[in-house]
């Protein structure tokens, strides 16, 4: 049996932009995707911690050491520029060795930089 587990997470960064008219995704601080072991590409939801939002797109890869944390297309609509959200990303994986698999979580300071 294969679950669907916590693999990387992005915890409390705040959106630098929103660009409505742009092909639909979030883009995000290379540094952060690395830091995050995400990759350009990669499903992630993002959660708004000021309005409750949910949602799901795709990783595209920002400046490194930018801080952009940037939501396009349509979701621009879920998020105000300085809203904090969590971004994260999830794996399948097979049951039992999810029981032995740790997440890659990062807590960004309040200005998306790295600690």
């Amino acid at each position: 049996m294969t679950i669907q587990i916590l693999k990387s997470k992005i915890h409390r960064v705040r959106i630098t932009q929103a660009e409505l008219h742009y092909v639909g995704s979030i883009t995000i601080d290379e540094a952060l995707m690395q830091a995050a072991n995400l990759i350009e590409g990669e499903k992630v939801q993002v959660v708004n911690v000021n309005n409750g939002e949910r949602l799901e797109t795709y990783v595209i890869k920002g400046e490194r050491n930018s801080g952009m944390i940037c939501l396009n297309g349509p979701a621009a609509r879920k998020a105000a520029v300085g809203d904090i959200v969590i971004i994260i990303s999830y794996a399948s994986i097979d049951f039992e060795e999810g029981k032995a698999f740790k997440p890659t979580l990062i807590f960004p300071t309040p200005d998306n930089k790295l600690n």
